[in-house]
């Protein structure tokens, strides 16, 4: 299978950017064609920023959906991740709540469609590349969670 390279409006992209996102998409395709949780790691183009479940749903809330990237969940073991940009790490490292997974670190991901073995997109990736603005990020999760003043214009 090569790799798809589709229109962000399309109803595969969000599937082919995220298996895009993987060193070899085929086998994250794969995975997913058997109904089995696909290993990517983070560090091609995002970075995974791990959080407690009730505070992403609760920091989901208060986000600008543009602010908004893909997010996972795995709400078994009360955890999420939130995908970030590459250069997010020093932004957030000092967040309390939040563990920035390093490159490399593997992620197991459902497809973009449907929920697998406990794991499900809250944000669906949507294929045009959109990641979570780390500053709104760590404002929602940092001292009084509350968001800076310039986020509501």
């Amino acid at each position: 299978m090569a790799t798809r390279t589709r229109n962000p409006g399309t109803r595969y992209a969000g599937r082919d950017w995220l298996a895009d996102c993987a060193p070899t998409p085929d086998a994250v395709h794969r995975a997913w064609s058997v109904g089995e949780l696909a290993l990517i790691p983070s560090g091609l183009r995002w970075l995974a920023v791990e959080a407690p479940f009730l505070r992403t749903l609760d920091a989901m809330q208060r986000m600008a959906p543009d602010a908004l990237g893909p997010v996972l969940a795995y709400p078994a073991a009360e955890r999420a991740w939130w995908l970030v940009p590459l250069d997010a790490a020093e932004q957030l490292d000092d967040v309390a709540r939040l563990t920035v997974r390093p490159p490399g670190w593997p992620l197991y991901c459902p497809p973009v469609n449907r929920p697998t073995n406990g794991r499900v997109w809250l944000v669906r990736p949507h294929g045009s590349g959109r990641l979570t603005d780390p500053t709104m990020l760590g404002a929602c999760f940092g001292p009084g969670g509350r968001l800076p003043a310039e986020a509501f214009g």
